[in-house]
This record gives C-alpha cells, structure tokens and sequence, in this order.
C-alpha cells in the first residue's frame, strides 16, 4: 500500500485557505462560549451549593438533588409540563400540517399572502400576544365572553378557572407558534418530488391516501424537526404563563420552569433553582434522544 504524504507547500496553501475561515467562526465561538458554554457549567457547579445571591455560597454536595426527591412540586409541576407538552406539540402538528396542505395546493389563490399572514404572530413577541390573550380572556370585558352571550350561552371564566386555564395556556402558544410550523411543514411539501404523488394518482390513490400513504411517509423528517423542537418549548414554557395566570388558579398552571423561577427569584434559593434546572435539562435531553431513535427508524434514508 503507498501512501501518499502531502507536501510542505501545499499543507501550507491549504492552511492560508482555512486561515480566514477560523478568523470568521472565532468571534461568534467566543460570545458562545461566555454567553451560553460558561453560564451552562456555572449553573450546574452552582446546584452542588447553597446560595442566596447574597451571603456566600456553601457547598451542598447532594443535598439540592435530594431535596428534589422529597419536593411534592416537583412532581406536579413536571406533570403540569408534560399534559402541557402532550396537548400543544399534537395539535400544533395537525393544524401546521392542515394549514400546510391547503396553502401547498396550486388553486388557492393569494397563497403568499396567507403564508404572511399566518407568519406574523411569531414575529410578533410572545408577551405582548399573552397580553393581548388575556385581555381576550377576561371573563367581564372579553371578547370571548361577549360573543358567548351573543350566542345565548353563558360565560367562563377562562384563565380563573382551574380546568380552563392550561388549555387557553395551550392555545396561546399554538396560536404564536403556527406560522413558523406552517412554513416549515410548507418547505417540506414543496421538497416532494411530483412523480410520487403523480404516481400515486394513477394507482387510483384517493386525497386521503395520497396523504396518509405519500405525503406523511416522506415528510417525516420534518415532522421529527418539529416535535423535537416542540418538546423542547413545551419544557421552557414560561412567559404566557408568567403574565396570564401566575401559576394559577390553584397551582393548575405552574409548569416546571415556572417553579423553577419561583424558587430562584421569589425564594432566593438559587442553588437548588440550578439543580432544578439540571433536572428539566436531563429531562429534555433524555425525551429527543428517544424521540430521534423513535423517528430514525421509521425515515427512509
């Protein structure tokens, strides 16, 4: 076997042409690392101590994760997370994907338009959409309540009451967050090549199937890119439940990041707010490593 030793010029051609491209990646590596890789391991060093942001810190050892253990809100507060994150990422799905297909079709007209249209709630931010929601909640003045009465319906009580509160919770964040999946679902239908579904027609293959037996097989990967992503907001949600509800009524929307901020910034215990983090980091980690193994054997390569 010969092998073949590159020469000193061209080593050194080849590293003047990679020279620029590390002077590039190296600032936006720095800001990273201070802004994002250093404040990541000083809140995972930080859950091994007691600390009140005021007097100094004293190691704890175990004792934060510990008290995880023992904690009845953690629990709940997970729960809450996950009914959160069941309910949202599905129907976050279903209504991106219906959008989708819909605008996808070549007779809709004003298709750029509409895309438009859905896109902006996500640019807008997601505090002033909570503000707007809650003005649209308001059991006396809201809109919702207005056009129940119109209807000879009584009102609700939305945000107070505690079987009502999450889901409008819920609506809020699809409602914010459609547009972004709309295009992305878009993005993959348009990725299809026209002979499958042309194919599929001259087999007799009804809408229905075409979709279910076509259309849905091939985009997968994005479905797969959209749960991942979904997840992961489900467990960092915070802001809508923050200005909507507080927590409440009777604790029934107080996710885990929501006590997690109690903890930390109410309660001053900001040690165990890091061990709690670590936990919701552990927590997601462990769900898209599932949920890539879950998907990675159904995507055809």
């Amino acid at each position: 076997m010969v092998v073949t030793v590159p020469s000193t010029g061209a080593s050194r051609r080849r590293a003047r042409r990679i020279r620029p491209a590390y002077a590039f990646i190296a600032v936006p590596m720095l800001l990273l690392a201070l802004f994002v890789l250093v404040p990541c391991l000083w809140g995972v060093a930080l859950s091994f101590f007691h600390y009140d942001a005021i007097a100094p810190a004293r190691f704890a050892g175990l004792a934060n994760y510990a008290r995880m253990g023992r904690d009845p809100q953690i629990a709940v507060s997970l729960q809450r997370t996950l009914t959160y994150v069941l309910l949202s990422v599905p129907l976050g799905l279903f209504l991106s994907l219906a959008v989708a297909l819909v605008l996808n079709e070549r007779w809709f007209r004003g298709r750029t338009l509409v895309r438009a249209i859905y896109f902006l709630p996500n640019v807008v931010s997601l505090v002033a959409v909570a503000f707007i929601w809650e003005w649209l909640f308001n059991p006396d003045s809201g809109l919702l309540n207005y056009a129940l009465k119109r209807l000879s319906l009584p009102p609700q009580m939305w945000l107070g009451d505690p079987d009502w509160a999450l889901p409008c919770v819920i609506l809020v964040n699809v409602w914010h967050g459609l547009g972004f999946s709309v295009l992305v679902y878009l993005a993959g239908l348009q990725g299809i090549s026209s002979a499958h579904l042309e194919a599929a027609r001259i087999d007799g293959a009804s809408r229905w199937q075409e979709i279910r037996y076509v259309v849905w097989p091939l985009l997968l990967p994005t479905t797969m890119f959209l749960t991942i992503m979904g997840v992961i907001g489900g467990f960092q949600a915070f802001q809508s439940v923050y200005i909507m509800t507080g927590g409440g009524p009777v604790d029934s929307t107080r996710v885990i990041v929501y006590y997690l901020w109690q903890v930390g910034f109410q309660r001053l215990e900001m040690g165990y707010a890091s061990a709690i983090a670590v936990l919701v980091f552990a927590t997601i980690l462990t769900l898209t490593l599932v949920q890539w193994r879950y998907y990675g054997r159904r995507i055809e390569v």
